[in-house]
């Protein structure tokens, strides 16, 4: 970490810039991505897409505890035949279960991070834009231990971000 800033500095000296000509600016993206109007349109898509899945998840959960219970409760008084088909149906149930599970959480995963690749490329476009706008010769985001707050332009973008459509 050291010697990547002293690179730049050596950058920033070689290319004959002092650093009261800089404007820096410093963006908060975990804060972006908690207020931004287009994250919470997302994420109510995602909800609305997946809900009846989620549904069905959990009524396939509901229908597996119901045949246990009814296997506890009659097992003693099935033939071992009824209990052997019973247990093979729970089985087969769950086994069901846990692939639609698995299915559900990949295919969730996949469109948030089709949604979140999205708004990550509207934040960087609204970036740039403030950057040329409000001429800054830098903007950083990750990584930043301290920046004082005339440096924080994570309220711009947050405005900026509210203004695009959805």
């Amino acid at each position: 970490m050291k010697t990547k800033i002293a690179l730049f500095i050596g950058l920033l000296l070689a290319a004959n810039v002092s650093f009261a000509d800089l404007k820096i600016g410093v963006v908060n993206i975990p804060a972006v991505l908690e207020k931004a109007p287009q994250a919470e349109k997302a994420k109510k898509r995602l909800e609305q897409e997946f809900k009846p899945r989620d549904n069905q998840l959990v009524s396939q959960q509901k229908e597996i505890q119901t045949m246990q219970e009814k296997f506890k409760k009659d097992a003693s008084t099935m033939s071992e035949s009824q209990r052997n088909r019973m247990e093979t149906d729970i089985q087969n149930k769950m086994r069901d279960a846990k692939r639609s599970q698995q299915e559900f959480s990949e295919d969730f995963n996949a469109r948030r991070n089709d949604e979140l690749g999205k708004l990550q490329k509207r934040i960087v476009e609204s970036i740039r834009a403030i950057a040329k706008d409000q001429e800054f010769d830098l903007i950083l985001t990750d990584g930043v231990i301290y920046s004082s707050p005339q440096m924080d332009i994570t309220s711009q973008l947050q405005q900026k971000l509210s203004t695009l459509p959805e």
